[in-house]
């Protein structure tokens, strides 16, 4: 056995991972959150869609810690979680564009 390969269960949360990347709503909110923090109306209306499917998508998002929230009074405001998530939006563009 390959002791390089990680362990199953880490296998299964990168699966998960690629899961949510396999969305295309999902890719498109976290491009443009790669551009710039945004609110959930300012997505929507950059995206032409529904601010109640903005708001399950980043949901999702969320749960899997590839954006957060910060807060300013009311208003909330997204961005992406990390630089490892644009990185995987970069890679997962270039590779495409080959």
């Amino acid at each position: 056995m390959n002791n390089n390969v990680p362990d199953i269960e880490i296998l299964f949360e990168l699966a998960d991972l690629f899961k949510v990347f396999g969305d295309s709503t999902r890719l498109r909110i976290m491009y443009t959150l790669s551009e710039n923090e945004s609110s959930v109306g300012e997505i929507a209306e950059n995206l032409g869609m529904e601010q109640s499917t903005i708001s399950h998508q980043l949901r999702v998002l969320r749960t899997n810690k590839l954006v957060k929230l910060r807060r300013e009074g009311k208003q909330i405001y997204y961005s992406l979680d990390d630089d490892h998530v644009k990185k995987i939006i970069e890679m997962g563009l270039d590779h495409v564009l080959e």
